[in-house]
């Protein structure tokens, strides 16, 4: 998920080849049309983790994951070849730097987080893997200039708590039921996430340039992994679900994401982007994922602490 936040109040220019990105309006007339581009990325992202629950009863991780770097890969070429007219030339260096970040963000961020839906409730992976705005705001107070960084640090460290929570009370009240493997993939996972969010911002690397060659190396370490698996080809109405995770949250996911904040910057869409783990979390529970009632409460806090960090994101952008 392509947040573009931005530590202190600077943004750093990589490269002599590269332009300066356009500054989000402050005025307000890009906002209706970001807040619709943000909720579009918000309800493609929302079904990634019941999509994916349902694939991985019957399938390995490799397949799906293949199958989800395939779609996404395509969606990432017809919007490089849309917008290949208007690109500007890119330096060697450059353009290596962001496909690095590419990697770490999409490839790390996908393939741990599965890896997690493998090993453990899927409805405990997802929540432990949307801490990573949580993380960023870690990162804001160590690298940046927050207005209020008592109270950021504060927030972060109660979405933890809600972590810690969701970990010890998923079932039966014991500690780590699910295997360790499938927690720290998830904690993985969301820290490949607040890597990105924070390096795509100091890029001035268009996000399609960056998205493209990242899924086609998506595509070949999971093919790899299919054959080292010897995964078998689902036909039918999994064959479309793989290819929708890819299609969908995973592609046009990031692109109304990208679109969002070209519109109208981190502020306001950040608030609507934290809002996923509430709409993916009632998902996962309406197709029978339980938790109990200490896990509950560490939902509650994940989920606030996140708002909370996007509503303070979003002042800070206000009065800078």
């Amino acid at each position: 998920m392509d947040t573009g936040l931005t530590v202190g109040s600077e943004e750093i220019m990589v490269g002599d080849g590269d332009r300066a990105p356009s500054r989000p309006s402050r005025d307000g007339s890009g906002s209706p049309s970001a807040l619709v581009f943000a909720a579009g990325a918000v309800a493609l992202w929302s079904t990634n983790a019941l999509v994916g629950k349902s694939l991985l009863a019957s399938h390995p991780v490799s397949l799906v994951q293949l199958l989800q770097f395939c779609g996404a890969a395509l969606v990432f070429a017809v919007i490089h070849l849309a917008s290949r007219k208007n690109a500007a030339p890119e330096n060697t260096a450059t353009g290596a730097l962001a496909v690095a970040v590419g990697i770490i963000g999409l490839v790390g961020t996908m393939v741990l987080q599965y890896i997690a839906f493998a090993s453990m409730p899927v409805i405990e992976a997802n929540l432990v893997a949307y801490t990573w705005p949580l993380m960023v705001a870690a990162a804001v107070i160590v690298l940046g200039k927050p207005q209020r960084p008592v109270l950021l640090g504060l927030t972060a460290v109660v979405g933890f708590v809600g972590v810690a929570l969701v970990i010890s009370g998923g079932r039966d009240q014991s500690f780590l039921q699910g295997s360790i493997v499938g927690y720290l993939a998830a904690f993985g996972s969301a820290l490949c996430m607040a890597f990105y969010s924070i390096a795509v911002a100091r890029l001035a690397t268009p996000s399609e340039r960056l998205l493209l060659p990242s899924a086609l190396v998506g595509v070949g370490l999971t093919l790899l992994w299919c054959v080292h698996d010897g995964a078998a080809w689902p036909a039918g109405a999994d064959l479309l679900l793989s290819l929708y995770l890819g299609a969908g949250p995973m592609g046009l996911g990031y692109y109304f994401w990208s679109r969002a904040l070209k519109l109208e910057g981190g502020g306001k869409v950040a608030v609507v982007a934290y809002l996923t783990p509430i709409t993916s979390t009632l998902l996962l529970t309406l197709s029978g994922e339980r938790l109990t009632l200490t896990a509950i409460a560490g939902a509650v806090l994940v989920i606030g602490s996140c708002i909370a960090v996007g509503i303070e994101r979003s002042e800070a952008e206000n009065h800078a």
